[in-house]
């Protein structure tokens, strides 16, 4: 996540940049904390202590997300591209690209509330949630120098048994669409940059040492 703050810096500092937007997937197990979130519950010290999970802190608000067997997505964009690249205009564009992927999805309900330590335990107006209730996409920001950070995470197929262990619940069901997550992805950048031709597009894949040596 620390390359989600390195293109939003460069986001803030070079004029020509009007967004970045960027999709991962973890290597291996991770839990991402949200900025507000403080205390770590002693059993989430233990699985990581255990090495059944690694423990990162995320930029960005909200609860706890259980990276595993989903996507992420980062969008950085300027304080005056906001009609553009708002809350809503983001997820519009995920809930048309997953309905066609055979996915039908809608805005959560709820307005606001205290964090939860689970992010997909609670459905806000910026979360996406699945026809039978189930949260799918937890999206949440975090804004610096008059541009913000937008990070989602499109839960797919978490691990059941860790997922039970951190949170005492079990995880949604298992999403198939038939594709794999690198299908996925392209997919999605198809869809959102479909009606965004009058701009001049730079398509990059980095390799992790690649990252390092940006970072």
């Amino acid at each position: 996540m620390a390359l989600d703050l390195y293109f939003l810096e460069k986001t803030i500092l070079r004029s020509e940049i009007r967004f970045t937007l960027r999709f991962y997937y973890w290597e291996g197990d991770w839990l991402s904390l949200g900025y507000h979130q403080k205390a770590i519950p002693r059993h989430w010290e233990k699985l990581s202590e255990d090495g059944e999970i690694k423990i990162v802190k995320r930029p960005s608000g909200g609860g706890a997300v259980l990276h595993s067997g989903g996507i992420t997505y980062a969008l950085t964009f300027k304080k005056s591209s906001y009609k553009d690249f708002s809350y809503a205009i983001v997820n519009d564009w995920l809930i048309k690209s997953f309905n066609k992927l055979g996915l039908n999805l809608e805005y959560g309900h709820l307005k606001k509330s205290f964090i939860k330590q689970n992010c997909f335990e609670s459905s806000y107006q910026s979360d996406l949630v699945d026809s039978y209730g189930f949260k799918r996409i937890g999206s949440a920001q975090y804004r610096r120098k008059g541009a913000f950070l937008q990070h989602g995470e499109i839960q797919i197929n978490p691990s059941r048994n860790l997922y039970a262990k951190l949170f005492g619940v079990e995880p949604p069901p298992m999403i198939n669409l038939n594709l794999s997550k690198n299908e996925i992805i392209k997919y999605l950048k198809s869809s959102f940059l479909e009606n965004k031709t009058d701009l001049k597009i730079r398509n990059i894949k980095y390799e992790n040492d690649e990252i390092k040596n940006l970072l």
